[in-house]
């Protein structure tokens, strides 16, 4: 017996929705637990008004960061375009479709204010024939219920004369989603069809022309099983929004969160693996998973949750794991791939490959993503810090204590015997001491004169590795300022 087939059909009309990143995983997953599973990627761009080829691109380079690797595919619906006609011809002739040329004035009209939505059924015995203004609709049964059998929702019943006569094909020729979707489905054999909530009201429309198809083609093509994801919502529990939510995958890889971290987090959005651990390994995710424990109640897109995972994911990596990986934010011009607009502050030839080796690791404890690195260590690479003027004001400018700490400071260091982090330490604590501030304090103004900026890598070490002359230019020059 052959394993299981699914396959996730995006559309590309935008940016790659964490939603469908999530959808696709979920299809991977299943297709991944049987050695025989196949798993298929098949573009869904038969809508020309509304797609776009670096959308398409996007999803493959998505997917691929992802490591959502393909059985089959991918392919795209539109190639498949001669099967969809020949679908619905076959349906007509069999007596599934019927031509329509209401327009929606002549509905609204007959129907009068306050109607029922959807179709009257005017055209379903006109016997009409193909037209310049005339569509195809499905005779949808007037009696009974058709039953969604979804493995995370259990039967969802739809009465079927509260389901209109759906219109397959457009007056301009053009097969819709529904037709073109279940065509391909068979075509392809797809046993699961996994998919976002959204889609639930098609599954019964979908279902009907599955089965027209079978009894037309006398191929008795096993329905899908369906499975209806879980919505994604924003902290307000509302729909996420393209317009409002950090909703582009391609976002979050722009900014440096790990594949891998972000694959564990969209795991957890409605379903859960055994224990109390979240971190947890792609191989285990891949087992244990099961569509029957998928949530059916809203998850929740948690960008701080994901974030701090990330920066477990970060901090688990090795040295030289963090160096390598981070090089697109910060060595560009060595990477084969660049982070979209996010060059870093400094130049190819400021740039020192060997000091920021000593530096990455003082970095490393401190970062979620590694969008967050250049900020933080620019003053290393930089003639003179970016300066956080409003930092600068606090600390220095309107604090007098602060301008005297940072006279006093020149004045230690420039007599250390040993330029280190110990004896820059100590000499910065016994200052501090002597005027009545902890070394908390006594180190805001050193390290905003120093980096630009309150907040950076350890400064003591950071000192250390960017030496005694720029530290003590740097020093007298926020003093000159003042």
């Amino acid at each position: 017996m052959s394993g299981p087939r699914v396959r996730f059909a995006p559309s590309p009309t935008g940016y790659f929705h964490v939603g469908s990143a999530r959808s696709a995983l979920f299809n991977w997953f299943v297709a991944r637990q049987d050695p025989e599973g196949v798993f298929i990627l098949r573009v869904e761009d038969t809508d020309e008004s509304r797609n776009r080829e670096e959308w398409v691109e996007g999803i493959y380079s998505a997917m691929n960061w992802l490591g959502l690797t393909l059985d089959e595919g991918p392919f795209r619906q539109s190639d498949n375009a001669a099967a969809h006609d020949s679908a619905a011809q076959l349906l007509r002739r069999s007596g599934y479709l019927y031509y329509c040329d209401c327009t929606f004035a002549e509905l609204e009209t007959r129907k009068g204010p306050g109607a029922t939505p959807g179709y009257d059924g005017f055209c379903r015995e006109r016997g009409l024939e193909r037209g310049p203004t005339t569509a195809l609709r499905f005779r949808t049964p007037r009696e009974g219920v058709t039953i969604v059998r979804d493995l995370i929702r259990g039967d969802v019943e739809f009465v079927n004369n509260l389901i209109d006569d759906f219109v397959v094909v457009k007056s301009s020729g053009a097969v819709l989603y529904a037709l073109a979707n279940v065509t391909d489905d068979r075509h392809d054999r797809i046993t699961h069809v996994i998919r976002g909530e959204e889609h639930l009201a098609n599954a019964p429309k979908q279902m009907m022309l599955w089965e027209a198809l079978n009894a037309a083609t006398g191929d008795e093509v096993a329905l899908a099983f369906y499975a209806h994801l879980p919505l994604l919502v924003n902290e307000q529990r509302k729909k996420l929004s393209k317009r409002k939510d950090p909703v582009a995958t391609e976002s979050y890889r722009d900014q440096g969160y790990l594949p891998e971290a972000f694959v564990n987090y969209l795991a957890l959005l409605g379903w859960s693996p055994r224990g109390d651990e979240e971190i947890v390994a792609l191989s285990t995710l891949i087992e244990q998973f099961r569509l029957a424990d998928v949530s059916h109640s809203p998850a929740f897109f948690d960008v701080k949750k994901l974030t701090h995972m990330n920066g477990e994911y970060l901090r688990a990596l090795s040295l030289d794991e963090f160096i390598d990986r981070s090089a697109p934010w910060v060595a560009p011009w060595s990477s084969a791939w660049q982070p979209s607009d996010r060059e870093p502050p400094w130049r190819e030839d400021q740039f020192d490959q060997h000091l920021y080796g000593l530096v990455a690791h003082l970095v490393q404890e401190r970062v979620a993503t590694f969008a967050e690195i250049p900020s933080m260590v620019a003053f290393f690479f930089l003639d003179e810090p970016t300066l956080d003027e409003a930092s600068f004001a606090k600390v220095i400018v309107n604090d007098p204590l602060g301008r005297d700490l940072l006279r006093g400071a020149v004045q230690r260091f420039e007599r250390l015997a040993s330029w280190d982090a110990a004896s820059l330490h100590d000499a910065t604590l016994a200052l501090g001491e002597e005027m009545g501030l902890a070394l908390r304090k006594s180190q805001a103004p050193i390290r905003c004169a120093v980096t630009g900026s309150l907040v950076g890598p350890p400064l003591f070490e950071s000192l250390e590795l960017l030496g005694r002359e720029k530290t003590l230019r740097r020093l007298r020059v926020a003093l000159e300022r003042v």
